[in-house]
């Protein structure tokens, strides 16, 4: 069925430290028509528009602003912790950029682009709509832009928009943020309290309508059933297009034709063999973990809700086997009496947990097979890999970065350290073994995706060290990419088999593999190109890098010089032409 998707085009900028301490929210420059075309809505994914706030709502919109004035400008604890002050997170290429950038031709400065580059990649991160003004803000929060770069016979065309969603659109219309955010909202008792107050009001007043979601889609994106989603973890996927030109549309809030329920994990995993998608959601309420499947065309199979989840836990990534999905209950929880008691973030970090793997068989019906596994210090972001043993058919083989310091998930990001891990899980014995591979400050690893839950031997990720990081960084920055040869048994440092320093003042973020020859099973394992956004804060410059995977150096084979900024973000993908037709 066809839907008319309205989307609002919005934006922001800034230089180093370019935090104004103005006090009225101003509305970003447009560039672009207010409403973006016709969007194709499959009625089986079932996408729908977003709502606008009611009338009545704006005309409380004002009286509500002023209130949230108040909390900020007299009720807030000063001074901000670094985790939340705007000065220190949005800094440098951190801060969002001032506008949307419809498709705008690219300059290539280092080539030719390789032929199998033909596609788009594309980028997901953070950018407020309106900078906080005064108020906490921490990284996570930021509404969702999408950074594209389309590449068609050796041209390039960059594109920077906004992903749509509801909390985008109302706040467009209302002129000022005013959504609750779980990290930066609750800052002190008192104003907390003040908070929860002003947010029952604005769902009172129709100012906001729970049941359209919180998220900002600004985490990762997604491509399955022939559609391209942009994901957070606390609400449901967002359905976008790539337009022929090089353009990024909303289509609209999806769920799956009602059979999917307030949100989804920002990780699904996607068998390349079978074209099936595996996702989850955690809750701060029972079940606190539910575990459910896609069919290959994009079908939602029931939930499998998890009660053996003793306690809501911050699970952002899991992975995938042939035969098991396997997730690690952390001890980054969720505590919503702290917001009561003390004011503070629900999002606590518990040293007396044990964490512990799950691991559910791939097709359960029910949770009656999991097994729980207790993993003292393992506390995991994200997941590289997993497979089963091919000798030991009774182990699970999991790869996936430590957190070392996981009480500095949340509040001390500049403390961040990781520490790539191979854990071995014998479902026979319950023997659990961990072998350290890489003692580099290595996070955001990727693989080749046709490798996606069976055996891999090496993993591409980014090095943020701190002596590369200026002393005012409150985020750590990536100076460096690595290539890890798993199968290697030398000491830690041996495993690194190729690495690409990016230059003086040059940062990039998380990598993507795209094979050289994808239509290829004879194809090896690092027969492509690593391509990534690389900054220089030095000269302002943004560009796209293309290095080729195989070799010792991860040598630069082209580069495209980028028509504007492009903020450093979290996760993206490569979409192959003949993808994009199919969208």
């Amino acid at each position: 069925m066809d839907a008319l998707h309205s989307c609002f085009p919005s934006t922001i900028s800034t230089r180093k430290n370019l935090i104004p301490n103005t006090r009225k929210s101003q509305p970003p420059k447009s560039t672009s028509s207010p409403s973006l075309l016709l969007a194709r809505a499959r009625k089986d994914h079932d996408c729908h528009d977003d709502i606008a706030p009611s009338t009545g709502a704006k005309r409380c919109a004002m009286i509500l602003k002023t209130l949230d004035d108040f909390i900020n400008n007299y009720l807030e604890p000063p001074p901000l912790r670094p985790s939340v002050d705007p000065r220190l997170v949005l800094s440098d290429n951190y801060a969002p950029v001032t506008e949307e950038l419809p498709p705008t031709e690219c300059e290539l400065i280092q080539g030719p682009l390789p032929p199998c580059l033909d596609g788009v990649y594309i980028r997901n991160g953070p950018n407020p709509q309106y900078l906080p003004q005064g108020q906490p803000y921490h990284h996570f929060e930021g509404d969702g832009m999408l950074h594209s770069v389309k590449i068609s016979q050796g041209r390039a065309t960059l594109c920077s928009r906004y992903v749509k969603t509801y909390k985008y659109t109302t706040e467009r219309k209302t002129g000022y943020p005013f959504f609750p955010s779980i990290f930066s909202s609750f800052n002190g008792l008192l104003a907390s309290t003040m908070r929860a107050g002003l947010f029952a009001s604005q769902i009172i007043t129709g100012q906001l309508n729970p049941a359209n979601g919180f998220g900002v889609a600004n985490t990762s994106l997604a491509l399955f059933g022939n559609r391209l989603y942009a994901l957070c973890e606390v609400d449901l996927p967002y359905a976008v297009s790539l337009t022929s030109n090089g353009d990024i549309q909303t289509l609209g809030r999806c769920d799956f034709n009602e059979k999917l329920s307030v949100s989804m994990t920002a990780h699904p995993k996607i068998d390349p063999e079978t074209g099936e998608t595996f996702a989850f959601r955690f809750s701060a309420v029972r079940p606190f973990l539910t575990y459910f499947h896609f069919d290959a065309d994009g079908t939602k199979h029931p939930d499998v809700p998890i009660f053996s989840m003793r306690r809501p836990s911050i699970i952002h990534d899991f992975a995938i086997t042939k035969k098991y999905a396997v997730f690690v209950d952390i001890q980054i929880t969720l505590d919503p009496i702290k917001v009561i008691t003390t004011g503070g973030s629900p999002v606590v970090f518990d040293p007396s947990k044990v964490p512990r793997i799950g691991v559910l068989p791939r097709y359960a019906v029910d949770e009656s097979e999991i097994r729980w596994f207790d993993v003292p210090g393992f506390n995991i972001l994200h997941t590289i890999n997993a497979w089963e043993d091919e000798e030991d058919t009774d182990t699970i083989v999991l790869v996936a970065p430590n957190v070392l310091s996981a009480q500095n998930i949340i509040e001390r990001l500049d403390l961040f350290r990781s520490s790539v891990e191979k854990v071995r899980i014998n479902l026979k014995t319950g023997i659990v073994m961990r072998l350290p591979i890489s003692i580099r400050n290595v996070e955001l690893g990727v693989i080749n995706q046709a490798y996606v839950g069976k055996k891999n031997k090496f993993v591409y990720g980014s090095v943020a060290e701190e002596s590369m990081l200026p002393d005012h960084d409150s985020i750590p920055k990536c100076a460096e990419l690595v290539k890890l040869d798993l199968d290697v048994s030398s000491n830690r440092d041996g495993r690194t088999v190729a690495s690409r320093m990016y230059g003086p003042n040059c940062y990039g973020g998380e990598p993507f593999f795209v094979a050289r020859e994808p239509e290829n099973p004879n194809a090896e394992e690092d027969d492509g190109y690593l391509v990534s956004f690389v900054h220089d804060e030095k000269t302002g410059e943004s560009r796209f890098l293309a290095m080729d995977a195989k070799s010792a150096q991860l040598d630069i084979v082209a580069v495209l010089k980028l028509p504007r900024r492009v903020p450093y973000g979290f996760h993206g993908l490569f979409v192959k032409e003949k993808d994009l037709q199919n969208m």
